[in-house]
């Protein structure tokens, strides 16, 4: 029942991740979004590890695994869908269920086109795949995908303590209910030196992500994996017509829109675990 820390080597990378749970039990592997890192899933894992085995890396450049300089590593999606790939493969997991938020999205999805067979079902939390997701937020970064010379500059306002804040506090009706530990930790790690110039080069490359939207809706559609959706409803990042969007290739997947915003767990933790546990049990072998 204990949840562990644990680290491997993959390509030259110290890459951590939690686990908790029977590994026989079926496996969820969680994958995290922008700034944070496994922490986010820590109370989570605690909820359901009596039940499954549950598996949460940090990506290269964020919570415990290895960060090297951006002139130093390819930071793209692609390689962190690689990384846990190999993760996934050095523990000898080639069944398992995808829990997606935010930069967890990009990266579980380029998963699931890989390898269609080994996906029992999806869980996105604010994860998305639909440009109807995409709100106003995403302005500046249009911009800088269309010209990053010119655009990238106004990015890095998202690296500010201020950014991070937001990020946790906005859309939720009492923010009173919301940790500040964690938001504190994730700032503490963009403020690393070079860790701006490794989170600048993935926004830069989750314009990339827009542009396989189309193909993993049709991995969606010709797949059918059970999709949950547990969604923040007022996140000004990702709205909740991403949610809903799941709904037009999954006709049967579950959309469940919270009030709540981009960190929903942070304040509906409780209800999100039950949702996803009764989702859980309900997926085939």
């Amino acid at each position: 029942m204990t949840i562990r820390y644990r680290t491997v080597r993959i390509d030259g990378l110290d890459v951590f991740y939690r686990e908790a749970g029977d590994p026989s039990a079926p496996t969820l592997v969680l994958l995290h979004g922008f700034p944070t890192s496994s922490i986010a899933y820590q109370e989570l894992m605690g909820e359901l590890r009596d039940e499954f085995h549950l598996i949460a890396p940090d990506y290269p450049g964020f919570g415990h695994s290895s960060a090297p300089a951006a002139g130093e590593f390819g930071y793209t999606f692609d390689r962190f869908a690689d990384v846990v790939d190999r993760l996934l493969d050095t523990l000898g997991v080639r069944r398992y269920a995808l829990y997606v938020h935010d930069y967890g999205a990009p990266v579980g999805f380029r998963l699931a086109v890989r390898h269609p067979e080994w996906i029992t079902g999806i869980v996105t939390q604010n994860g998305n795949a639909y440009e109807e997701g995409l709100t106003p937020f995403w302005d500046p970064f249009k911009k800088a995908w269309a010209d990053p010379q010119a655009g990238t500059a106004a990015l890095r306002a998202y690296f500010t303590w201020e950014a991070t804040q937001w990020q946790y506090t906005h859309g939720v009706p009492d923010t009173t209910l919301v940790n500040p530990d964690k938001a504190l930790f994730d700032q503490a790690l963009l403020d690393r030196p070079g860790s701006a110039d490794i989170q600048l080069a993935l926004f830069l490359d989750y314009g990339g992500n827009v542009a396989l939207y189309p193909q993993w809706q049709e991995y969606l559609r010709t797949h059918r994996p059970p999709v949950l959706a547990v969604w923040g409803r007022n996140d000004e990042i990702f709205g909740p017509d991403g949610a809903r969007a799941f709904a037009g290739d999954v006709p049967d997947a579950r959309i469940h829109l919270l009030d709540a915003g981009h960190f929903p767990l942070e304040t509906r933790l409780a209800q999100i675990a039950a949702l996803t546990r009764d989702f859980l049990r309900g997926l085939s072998d």
